[in-house]
């Protein structure tokens, strides 16, 4: 991590290991805990995810999909076979790098809305299978029984442990992303982002690159739909559809397509939308994000959050000339 992030970073430990303790003395947001719990979840995904769109300019509409391979593979590993929570983690990471390298080599060749295409043909066909497959996922009722997350004689027992140990695995996200992007390779995939035949003609191995980064970003996704599973101790197929898939997208965006600090910060914007905010207007969720990605993507091309901190600097810059 350079100097100009580690501020930020600081921060940002500070304001999250602080939290908690407003959480406890507060009732009104106590509960706001495990809101935040889901909140890091997603925030995991759409960190991946900002890496491989933002950064090396590949759409996917599959995370949701790699979301659920993770939760799935952690659910029947301790379910069935009665694995620990942490080498089921672990294969399920194992996994979803295979399945995604895969399906990276062949959809990775094609560009613009065939990769979109493409990468949503195949989370239709997870989402399917996590439907019909009864037997080892439950099928429409979902998968029960789900161990919480442990190993051996230490176990997550309580919401503020599980908030602290959702958040570090966040913080390790964020400083890997960040050594990324402002690495060499991390210059490689701006490269990609900005003009893939000059790119090449420069030397970048782009197609290795983009296998990689899809692989990277599929296995943070699978990571949190293991947290996930682990921590709700059930799932079913609905949540690792294609809106679920449109959602991380949409947190992306809102934060700032080429933002990892942003898309944190959309994952939590979302999450408390969903959670807190609609819970009045449910049945016209959907119409809403709908309506927040057209807007975005009309006038806030750049993300939302960073035209609000733009605005912010702009007026502080005033207050003290």
């Amino acid at each position: 991590m350079n100097r100009k992030n580690l501020p930020g970073f600081l921060v940002f430990l500070v304001c999250i290991g602080l939290f908690p303790v407003f959480a406890t003395r507060i009732s009104a947001i106590q509960h706001y805990l495990d809101v935040m719990i889901f909140g890091g979840i997603f925030g995991i995904v759409a960190i991946g995810l900002s890496l491989l769109m933002g950064y090396a300019g590949q759409i996917s509409l599959a995370h949701a999909a790699f979301m659920g391979i993770g939760a799935y593979s952690s659910g029947i590993l301790t379910t069935h076979f009665n694995f620990s929570p942490v080498p089921a983690l672990f294969l399920g990471l194992l996994i979803t790098a295979i399945i995604a390298f895969s399906v990276g080599v062949p959809s990775l060749r094609l560009k613009g809305h065939y990769l979109a295409m493409a990468t949503l043909g195949f989370g239709v066909i997870v989402h399917i299978i996590f439907s019909e497959e009864v037997n080892w996922t439950g099928g429409p009722s979902g998968l029960v029984g789900i161990p919480g997350f442990g190993l051996g004689d230490w176990k997550l027992k309580s919401t503020l442990q599980w908030y602290y140990f959702v958040w570090l695995w966040v913080a390790v996200s964020i400083l890997i992303a960040l050594n990324l992007v402002n690495s060499r390779i991390g210059r490689a995939f701006r490269a990609i982002h900005e003009d893939e035949k000059a790119a090449e003609a420069m030397g970048v191995p782009t197609a290795r690159y983009k296998v990689q980064i899809f692989v990277v970003s599929a296995a943070m996704a699978a990571f949190a739909g293991s947290l996930y599973a682990h921590y709700v101790e059930f799932i079913n197929p609905g949540s690792f559809d294609l809106v679920w898939s449109i959602r991380f997208i949409l947190m992306v965006m809102v934060g700032g397509i080429q933002s990892i600090w942003g898309s944190l910060l959309g994952s939590l914007f979302l999450t408390f939308l969903s959670n807190e905010w609609l819970q009045v207007f449910a049945e016209l969720e959907i119409l809403i994000y709908g309506i927040i990605l057209f807007i975005i993507s009309l006038f806030f091309p750049d993300g939302l959050f960073p035209v609000i901190f733009r605005f912010l600097a702009q007026q502080l810059e005033r207050r003290y000339e």
